[in-house]
């Protein structure tokens, strides 16, 4: 039986998307508190912010140690909060670190020990507890890699509840890397537990369940809900489904099989008007009653189902800007799935190569996306359907994972207040991005 040490603290009519538990504070606007931002879109919508990179690179503000996790820095109320690991065989030694956003000072560290396997420990497989942390209300929760769940005080890292969700649910270790999401009082996360609890949804406040839902397999796909035919919708891909979820209660609303390993069930769900994009598959959502329909591709071959395994794609304007499994960045139709381009030079032609996207063109008005690529670079550009036209690219951090001979950085940054925050398994950088 699996135990945890103690803790120490050191838009179509009828169809809508909308970003939960967020939308409506307004403390968040110019925070980072969750995977893929305040709304869940990557979108970053602060004003005054660089054009062109120095040529001599970001100022950097600060820069933290820290160990290996493929999770994003999350920050919320002047803190920054970050997830990793310290291995000294046989311990594994998993952590939370707030930091001042500010200074880069650590303010507190919560600590707890997980039953790692041998495997966990040997060179170039070394990997910590890789699920985003989410912040709210004054509270922070991290998934650990072996299924511990804690519920921390945001500014004094005070334990105020924890689970073990590989002994109550059965979820494996390193099964997941999908990061929770709040919708109201509740805490959803994808575990691929037994029986039945593929999905389960906790009050957040005291980590009693709510419910539990879908016998499958976990994956790395974080869930997103959406609005469609006047019902909300919990969008849920796991390696053998995109099933959509009642949020309330976790009943099946509709389904479709869609096979594939975790390995590739890595982007989140991303959704405009009555297109949702899952990988590399794309459905219209029905306007009538809760269900979908396949668009593209017409063939069930994964290779042809998932655009990219290390990052989400960016669908706008009825256009989908994408990584490929191949390292080359494309465009594509969104109600066609025809290719537009490919554009070769943003990263590696090799597999596992990233490129995230981050919209920044409402604040910008020019268009312009920041992208951040696996070698660590920052990439300013604008996308249309027409090509791609480089702006300026910078780098952030060398990357230090290896990966089939190559070095890699897989974490996507966050944005706040006028930074980037980025990190690898070594450390973590802040970096300024107001125009000076």
């Amino acid at each position: 039986m699996m135990r945890f040490a103690l803790n120490r603290t050191i838009a179509l009519p009828g169809i809508l998307c909308v970003s939960v538990g967020f939308l409506c504070a307004q403390a968040f606007a110019e925070d980072w508190p969750q995977w893929r931002g305040p709304t869940r879109d990557n979108a970053w919508h602060e004003q005054d912010i660089m054009e062109a990179f120095p040529s001599e690179g970001l100022k950097i503000r600060w820069r933290v140690p820290v160990g290996p996790s493929w999770s994003s820095p999350v920050i919320a109320d002047g803190h920054v909060y970050v997830t990793d690991v310290v291995l000294q065989k046989p311990k594994a030694t998993e952590r939370l670190q707030c930091i001042e956003e500010s200074s880069g000072k650590v303010l507190w560290t919560h600590a707890h020990e997980a039953p790692y396997p041998d495997w966990g420990f040997t060179p170039g497989q070394e990997n910590g507890p890789s699920v985003t942390p989410i912040v709210q209300d004054g509270k922070v929760w991290m998934l650990g890699a072996m299924g511990g769940l804690y519920c921390l005080d945001a500014k004094t890292g005070a334990t105020l509840w924890q689970k073990d969700l590989a002994k109550d649910y059965g979820m494996g270790g390193f099964s997941t890397n999908a990061s929770p999401l709040m919708d109201g009082e509740k805490i959803i996360l994808v575990i691929g537990g037994k029986p039945d609890a593929g999905v389960i949804a906790l009050d957040k406040n005291s980590g009693k369940e709510i419910w539990h839902a879908l016998d499958e397999a976990s994956a790395n796909s974080s869930p997103t809900i959406l609005e469609a035919a006047g019902k909300r919708q919990l969008i849920v891909w796991t390696q053998q489904s995109v099933s959509a979820l009642d949020p309330n209660n976790g009943e099946a609303l509709w389904r479709q099989r869609l096979l594939t390993s975790s390995d590739n069930t890595v982007s989140t769900p991303v959704t405009q008007g009555d297109l949702l994009l899952i990988g590399g598959l794309m459905l219209k959502l029905d306007q009538n009653k809760p269900g979908s329909s396949i668009l593209w591709p017409d063939t069930k071959a994964v290779s042809h189902r998932v655009l990219s395994n290390t990052s989400t794609a960016m669908l706008t304007e009825g256009h989908v800007y994408s990584a490929t499994t191949k390292g080359e960045l494309v465009c594509l139709d969104a109600q066609t799935g025809a290719k537009l381009w490919t554009k070769d030079g943003l990263t590696s032609k090799a597999t596992g190569t990233a490129i995230h996207f981050f919209p920044q063109g409402t604040s910008n008005g020019n268009g312009s996306v920041l992208l951040y690529t696996d070698q660590g670079n920052l990439i300013r550009a604008k996308l249309t359907p027409q090509g791609y036209e480089e702006v300026s690219r910078t780098k952030l951090l060398e990357p230090v994972y290896t990966f089939s001979g190559r070095k890699l950085c897989w974490s996507p940054p966050a944005f706040a207040n006028g930074c980037v925050f980025a990190r690898n398994e070594k450390e973590m950088v802040c970096a300024e991005l107001k125009r000076r």
